[in-house]
């Protein structure tokens, strides 16, 4: 067995979220002896449902039997089937993409031409992780390059931690900021029933401030270290007793720039697709899908090798696409019950009276509360979304900005909650975990910091389209 998979097999157990959301499930039910039910009346406006606000009104209670319980969570399956399958082709697309080796190769081809001048690899680096976690969703791949570049970073002079932080932090980041992140912008807006990636000028500045605060204070630090080595953390490795890994050797090929160059035009292809066509996840899916093939070719990859690799990229997402289906079970029960106009009404109610600016950065709270149970980007946006996208329209704040608050609540702390992948990753870096949160907090505060600005100016200028 590898290192690497020594290292893995050794990490803290941690809660799993299907027992937390079977539970959830179980409480809903029980729910529905407890809460009334209600109904709001609904209209058509621009081809989407909107709720009338002064509508509510209660009606018959109808409380689910025990047999319910678990056929919400078939239905539930079948109601999100669209969105678990666009996970698992998209997972499949980037299996084959890794397969092919030109990530890994590009990475290692970095490294050597910044050998000589390595201050200048923090930056570029975390560019890269950053671009890779806003367009591809790049998150728990993070762990592979995590045992490539901790080793690097120490034997150019600095220490575990930078190598660690600029793969995690880099990737934290861009998946944040999601300028086209199809596992959380593209579900969300999709269940907010805005276009498929849109206000994506205002993600990208918010891509730019996230970036220059992240590689800044990467580089500070780094810089400190690269003075004084003694202030380094280490972790389980010893200071000036490791080499760069035989990774960085790896060769930059024609087949690899080809399958880059493909991997680029497919996002090209895609932007103008959902702009000028409107393309949703069926065309989204059927494109990457395409586009898995046309790298698996240019890859040099058998065509049982591009079949297997997509199902082994599909099977690495399976469980989050199966959140998916669990978290709907939940809206199964509370729409059949009639519970969720009823928590849409209370909700208005709490909120009715605050400045439409404080309560997108309330959405921002719940979200960032709710990571911590629901780490999965995909399935807390198909739990909360169909939530806060009527609640937005009651309470004066626009869905596009409920969708940045949810993006928020869910990036910028997967890098801090336990009960998501950083467990693994930091045992893979050597590195305790009370040592990355006392490192990392600053840092988390400064997000912090972006993101309720981010939602003030969002609202300030209605963020849309709707």
């Amino acid at each position: 067995m590898s290192s690497l998979e020594d290292q893995l097999e050794k990490k803290p157990k941690s809660f799993n979220v299907f027992v937390l959301i079977f539970c959830l499930i179980v409480l809903s039910a029980i729910l529905t002896y407890i809460v009334p039910a209600g109904q709001f009346d609904r209209t058509e406006v621009d081809g989407r449902s909107v709720i009338q606000a002064d509508s509510f009104q209660y009606v018959d209670t109808e409380p689910l039997g025990l047999l319910d319980i678990f056929s919400s969570v078939h239905t539930g399956m079948v109601n999100g089937a669209s969105t678990i399958f666009f996970v698992l082709i998209i997972g499949g697309t980037f299996g084959v993409f890794a397969a092919t080796g030109a990530l890994d190769a590009f990475i290692a081809m970095i490294s050597r031409k910044m050998a000589n001048r390595e201050k200048l690899l923090i930056p570029i680096l975390m560019l890269f992780f950053a671009v890779a976690g806003s367009l591809m969703g790049m998150s728990d791949e993070i762990i592979v390059y995590i045992a490539i570049l901790v080793p690097l970073t120490i034997a150019l002079g600095f220490d575990a931690m930078t190598g660690f932080a600029m793969v995690t932090i880099g990737a934290s980041i861009g998946f944040t900021s999601a300028v086209m992140n199809p596992f959380t912008v593209g579900i969300a807006q999709g269940i907010a029933e805005l276009p498929t990636f849109s206000g994506m000028g205002f993600r990208i500045v918010i891509f730019i401030v996230m970036y220059i605060a992240a590689a800044t204070y990467v580089y500070r630090y780094a810089s400190k270290v690269k003075k004084d080595p003694s202030i380094g953390i280490y972790g389980k490795f010893k200071r000036g007793e490791v080499k760069a890994g035989a990774n960085t050797d790896q060769k930059m090929t024609r087949s690899h720039k080809l399958v880059l160059i493909a991997f680029l035009v497919s996002y090209i292809v895609l932007i103008f697709g959902v702009t000028k066509y409107g393309w949703y996840i069926t065309e989204i899916a059927g494109l990457f899908f395409l586009f898995a093939i046309i790298m698996g070719v240019l890859g040099k990859l058998s065509p049982s090798s591009i079949a297997d690799n997509f199902i082994a990229g599909a099977k690495d997402l399976l469980g989050g696409a199966m959140i998916i289906g669990f978290a709907q079970a939940i809206l199964v029960i509370f729409n059949s019950a009639g519970l969720m106009d009823t928590l849409l009404y209370h909700a208005s109610n709490l909120l009715g009276n605050v400045p439409g600016t404080l309560s997108a950065v309330g959405m921002f709270f719940l979200q960032l509360i709710l990571n911590f149970f629901v780490p999965s980007g995909s399935g807390q946006a198909a739990l909360t979304m169909p939530l806060m996208a009527p609640l937005s329209d009651m309470i004066g704040v626009t869905r596009q900005t409920a969708v940045l608050a949810y993006q928020f609540g869910d990036g910028i702390s997967k890098a801090l909650f336990p009960t998501g992948n950083i467990i693994a990753a930091l045992a893979v870096g050597g590195i305790s975990y009370g040592k990355w949160v006392k490192w990392f907090l600053p840092f988390f505060i400064i997000q912090f910091i972006i993101a309720i600005v981010a939602l003030i100016i969002a609202q300030l200028i209605q963020y849309g389209p709707f």
